[in-house]
């Protein structure tokens, strides 16, 4: 078993953010993968929020899935994601296994993330399958310099395949312990779903993306507004 140590982040104080946020790899793409899935969006916010809603349309987490999200979330980095990609050939009972760990932590946080947003209580088997990943992976917290501040991060321990969850699952009890505080909130677009965690400073963010679905729902009401305007000549 190595004793290497991977450094994966957990919630950021400054930022609220469970992992450093690069916009440039909001979208990643991985390449050499047969029958290749969407690209990875990280709208959430949080780490957590994003593996649910990263998985959330998946409900039969392929290997290739989530390692793509792990590389997206930069807990992996590209060298060491294609090396995982391709674990499934040589230790297909261990990857099996995490990934029916991954599946049930999805599981979980939605559950509970939906609850906390009804302020509804947060029932003890989703609980199990956060603590599940919390209870087993070894390593420690540290204080790292970021800019004019520090952050905490999590530093797991290589053993197994499990560290691969720990970020998510510490990401995750962090915002259940916030209980009704938590700033979760779910697109206002009936149709998307998307969790997200609301960081604007008046607290009355509505949309997973204005980018997306803001534009959207505003497009739909000027079409409403202005019937004409669909019909208009060029």
């Amino acid at each position: 078993m190595s004793a290497a140590m991977h450094r994966v982040t957990i919630m950021l104080v400054f930022t609220g953010y469970g992992y450093p946020f690069a916009p440039a790899r909001s979208t990643v793409e991985v390449a050499g993968v047969t029958g290749p899935e969407p690209s990875i969006k990280l709208l959430g916010g949080r780490l957590s929020v994003d593996f649910v809603n990263s998985t959330a349309s998946h409900p039969e987490m392929s290997w290739e899935r989530l390692i793509r999200f792990l590389e997206a979330a930069q807990i992996v980095t590209t060298e060491r994601g294609a090396q995982l990609l391709v674990l499934p050939r040589s230790d297909p009972r261990a990857t099996e296994t995490l990934l029916l760990k991954a599946a049930r932590l999805s599981s979980a946080l939605r559950k509970a993330f939906a609850a906390q947003l009804r302020k509804q209580k947060v029932a003890t088997e989703w609980i199990e399958s956060v603590n599940e990943i919390l209870r087993i992976t070894e390593g420690h917290d540290e204080l790292v310099s970021e800019d004019s501040g520090w952050k905490i991060e999590f530093i797991a321990r290589e053993g197994g395949l499990d560290w691969l969850l720990a970020a998510v699952a510490r990401s995750g009890a962090e915002i259940i312990a916030e209980g009704t505080h938590a700033r979760l909130r779910l697109c206002a677009n009936p149709q998307c779903g998307l969790f997200f965690y609301d960081m604007s400073r008046t607290r009355r963010r509505r949309w997973c993306s204005m980018a997306v679905c803001g534009n959207r729902s505003k497009v739909a009401a000027f079409a409403r507004k202005h019937p004409s305007a669909r019909h208009a000549s060029p």
